[in-house]
């Protein structure tokens, strides 16, 4: 990890200055101080890059980042109450501007009318070039009234459902076959749109937040770790994430979007590229990225390709990290909270049941990863255990296992 100025004073506060994983990470306390984090990392990288490229989030989890950004450029308070702590930049709104980036639109549902709120145009317009002062001519959007179909999208897709099996299959109507040649006319738009961005040098600082399957942008679980900007179909669990926004999953899962790819985010080997996530919801799917090699059911491990990728988390989302979980284990008092958490690790870890601890194959589960001894007298000892050395019910009296032990995988 080759941290900037501002990541390194973070890097220092968080205690794990020895990482495992494929992609550095930052851990803060809470929401609000990722979004400050957040926000310094994004200036520091204008300062160095008036001219740059950059591609910003949507939704809720930039909320804080917006707020502070927009504090920041106008000379407000850099950090919680009295800390003054900081070897950063400071921007002022009589020095500095956001003016000279171009701004690349990361994704859209569509088709929709991009004055509706829920729509990701109309966010970029209202937050990044009104709120911060982006210069619109430099922005690079997606204005479903602008992409070219064969008329009007709504007379094209009267219920605003595109059927992409027309891409290979023969219309079965006049409506269909106008459908079809607007599909095409769809995709060249979209390779029109990722030529721009080549012809930009690629995206040069690219913020994201990260989806219930480990997409970003809308790059879902399985897409090409190449992939370009396209109009492509959702999953359930981006459905459902968005079926708030949309009015309702019968409305959200008929709906298709355009993203860029996985290959336009990696495009420039030089990106800044930072996913940031918060709650424990998103803990699994953040090990699985920075932890697990590179593979299409986890988008963002594609990350591990670029140098300048990070993960910036709160506690929560950092929680299933093997660096986090190591550091709970192993210091501190051992608790029964930690057995029973070692316990149920194991079983999952090895897809064993927990009244199976200590048959054969499970006698001595130090070696496996279990993390505890199990007590000698642990199946014995168990009041319920029938005279007949019949399998104990449940519940399993885990406080019985309370011996910490050294890891040591094979």
């Amino acid at each position: 990890m080759n941290p900037s100025t501002v990541e390194q004073e973070y890097y220092e506060r968080s205690g794990y200055r020895e990482q495992s994983g494929r992609i550095p990470y930052i851990i803060v306390e809470n929401f609000p101080e990722l979004g400050l984090l957040t926000a310094r990392r994004f200036l520091e990288w204008v300062a160095e890059n008036p001219e740059g490229v950059v591609s910003l989030p949507t939704g809720k989890t930039p909320e804080f980042f917006i707020k502070y950004t927009a504090e920041l450029m106008a000379g407000g308070p850099r950090f919680r109450g009295d800390d003054k702590r900081s070897n950063g930049p400071r921007f002022r709104g009589d020095d500095k501007s956001l003016r000279g980036l171009r701004f690349v639109q990361i994704d859209d549902f569509y088709p929709i009318n991009p004055r509706q709120h829920n729509s990701f145009y109309h966010y970029v317009n209202e937050f990044y070039i009104k709120g911060l002062g982006l210069d619109p001519k430099r922005a690079l959007l997606i204005n479903s009234d602008e992409i070219p179909v064969m008329g009007r999208y709504q007379d094209v897709f009267p219920d605003l459902t595109i059927d992409l099996t027309l891409r290979h299959r023969e219309p079965a109507s006049r409506l269909e076959e106008l459908q079809q040649k607007s599909i095409f006319r769809i995709d060249s738009w979209c390779m029109e749109y990722e030529q721009r961005i080549r012809e930009m040098g690629g995206i040069g600082f690219f913020l994201g937040g990260i989806g219930p399957d480990g997409h970003i942008a809308f790059n879902i679980k399985g897409s090409d770790h190449h992939s370009t900007t396209r109009l492509s179909p959702t999953n359930y669990a981006t459905q459902a994430a968005a079926a708030g926004d949309l009015g309702g999953i019968e409305v959200s899962g008929r709906r298709h979007v355009i993203t860029i790819g996985l290959g336009t985010i990696t495009m420039n080997p030089d990106a800044v590229a930072i996913i940031f996530a918060a709650g424990e919801a998103k803990a699994n799917i953040v090990k699985a990225a920075i932890e697990n090699e590179p593979d299409v059911q986890s988008p963002a491990s594609v990350l591990q390709k670029l140098p300048n990728a990070r993960f910036y988390l709160t506690q929560g989302a950092a929680k299933q990290l093997t660096d986090v979980q190591n550091r709970y284990f192993s210091t501190g008092e051992w608790t029964v909270e930690k057995s029973i958490r070692r316990v149920l690790g194991y079983c999952q870890e090895n897809n064993v049941f927990a009244h199976k601890i200590g048959e054969e194959g499970h006698e001595e589960w130090e070696h496996k990863g279990a993390g505890v001894y199990c007590h000698p007298g642990f199946r014995r000892d168990l009041p319920h255990r029938s005279a007949e050395g019949g399998d104990p019910g449940f519940p399993l009296d885990l406080t019985m296992l309370t011996k910490p032990c050294k890891i040591e995988k094979e």
